[in-house]
C-alpha cells in the first residue's frame, strides 16, 4: 500500500492560515537592521563567566524538570520583592526562554474554542499559540496612542477564558499606568477569566512613573501566570532561559506541557541565570542608560520625517511610528529594504498594526543614524 500524500496536522495548517508572523531575508553586510528584536550587547562577563565555570565543574547533566534549586529560590526572592507575598517552590518554572514559557502557558489553559483576548497590535506569537491550541483569538484595537480603551476592554472580555498582554508593549513601546492595570484587574476579576502578563521588557522603562507590575496589584493572584525571560535585561537572548510564575495548580499544568516538549533547562544556563538575577543588576542600568539615549537619537529622526507620525515609547526598545503613504506595510518594508534599511511591518502585530513600522534602537548610535537617514530617503522617494 502506497503512503498517502504528507499533510502537516490541522494545528499546523490553523497557524499557517492565520499567522501574521514575517520572516525576512537574510540582512547582508550593506543592510542597516533596525528590525531586531534582541539587545545588540554582549552578555556581561559575569554570567559568561559563571556558565564556564558551571561546565568546568561538571554541571553538565539534567537539571530537576522544574528548574535548579538554587535560581528557583532567587526567582522566588525576586517575584516576592516586587508583590509582597511569599512564593512557593511549586509556584516558579523555568523555562527555554520567554517563547517556551508562553508556549507552556497558553497550551495549558486554551481548550478547543475557548475566546482569547490579545490587544491589537501586540506580539504575534500569541495568536499562533492561541491557533495552534484551537482558541479563537479576539483582537482588541487599542487607542490612537496605542493605550488600551478601557471601555472596549470591558466589553471584549465578557465571555473570555483569557487575557494575554505584554507590558511593555512589543511593538508598540508603551508602558501601561497603575490605572490601567489596575482596571485591567478588577475586569477580570468581574468577567472571572485567566490572565498571562508578559512583563519581558520590564526593566526596560523610560517614563517618570514607577512600572506596575501585575505582581503589584492583588487582583491578578490566583489567576495569573505572570512570564518573565532573561533575554531582554541581561542580554541573553540566546542563553534561552526564562521563567513563569503563578498558582501552583497552573504552573504544575504548564509544566507538564513544557516537560513534554522541551525537558528541562540547560544546567549550566540556570547556574548562570543566578548570577545575572543576584549579581548583575547594574549591567542592566548600564544597558538601560544607552538604550535611554539610543531611544532619544531615534526619535529625533523619526521625529524629522516628513509623513510620519510617532507616539513617544515609553519602554521597551521599539519605534512604533505610523505612516501617510497608502502602501501596506508588508509592501512598504520591502521597498524600504532596496535602499537598505530593513524594518518590521506593523501589519505583523496585527490588523490594527497596519500603516505602522516598528522600529529597535537595540542598535549602535551608527546604525540608527544611518538606519533613519535611509528610511527618510526611501519613503521620500515612494511619495
Amino acid at each position: 500500500m502506497s503512503l498517502k500524500p504528507f499533510s502537516p496536522a490541522e494545528a499546523v495548517l490553523r497557524i499557517e492560515r492565520t499567522s501574521l508572523r514575517v520572516q525576512q531575508p537574510a540582512s547582508g553586510a550593506e543592510m542597516i537592521s533596525l528590525a531586531m528584536g534582541e539587545p545588540d550587547f554582549d552578555t556581561p562577563p559575569r554570567i559568561v563567566a559563571a556558565a564556564a565555570d558551571a561546565l568546568r565543574d561538571g554541571y553538565t547533566h539534567y537539571a530537576p524538570l522544574l528548574g535548579e534549586k538554587a535560581l528557583c529560590q532567587a526567582l522566588a526572592a525576586e517575584i516576592e520583592s516586587h508583590s509582597g507575598v511569599a512564593v512557593k517552590p511549586s509556584e516558579v518554572l523555568v523555562t527555554h526562554g520567554g517563547t517556551a514559557g508562553l508556549a507552556a502557558a497558553i497550551l495549558s489553559i486554551v481548550n478547543p474554542g475557548d475566546r482569547v483576548v490579545i490587544p491589537d497590535p501586540t506580539y504575534s506569537l500569541y495568536a499562533d499559540l492561541v491557533n495552534m491550541a484551537g482558541g479563537i483569538c479576539v483582537p482588541m484595537p487599542c487607542k490612537a496612542d496605542l493605550h488600551w480603551d478601557l471601555q472596549r476592554l470591558a466589553q471584549t472580555l465578557e465571555g473570555a477564558a483569557l487575557f494575554v498582554f505584554c507590558n511593555p508593549g512589543n511593538p508598540t513601546g508603551i508602558v501601561h499606568s497603575r490605572e490601567e492595570i489596575e482596571t485591567l484587574g478588577a475586569l477580570v476579576q468581574q468577567h472571572n477569566i485567566r490572565v498571562i502578563a508578559d512583563e519581558a521588557y520590564s526593566d526596560l522603562v523610560f517614563t517618570d512613573r514607577p512600572f506596575t507590575s501585575v505582581l503589584q496589584v492583588s487582583a491578578f493572584r490566583g489567576r495569573t501566570l505572570y512570564c518573565q525571560t532573561f533575554s531582554k535585561s541581561y542580554a541573553m537572548t540566546g542563553w534561552r532561559v526564562g521563567y513563569l510564575s503563578g498558582p501552583a495548580e497552573m504552573i504544575a499544568a504548564a509544566a507538564r506541557v513544557h516537560n513534554t516538549v522541551n525537558g528541562s533547562v540547560n544546567t549550566a544556563v540556570q547556574r548562570a541565570a543566578r548570577v545575572a538575577l543576584t549579581e548583575c543588576k547594574d549591567d542592566v542600568q548600564r544597558m538601560v542608560a544607552v538604550y535611554r539615549q539610543r531611544r532619544q537619537l531615534m526619535m529625533d529622526g523619526l521625529h524629522a520625517i516628513p509623513g510620519l507620525t510617532l507616539n513617544p515609547p515609553e519602554g521597551a526598545f521599539y519605534c512604533f511610528p505610523s505612516y501617510a503613504l497608502p502602501i501596506p506595510a508588508i509592501d512598504l518594508v520591502a521597498m524600504l529594504r532596496e535602499q537598505g534599511i530593513a524594518v518590521r511591518p506593523g501589519s505583523e502585530f496585527g490588523a490594527a498594526g497596519e500603516k505602522h513600522l516598528r522600529l529597535s534602537y537595540a542598535a549602535n548610535s551608527e546604525a540608527i543614524t544611518e538606519g533613519v537617514k535611509r528610511l527618510k530617503r526611501g519613503l521620500a522617494l515612494l511619495g
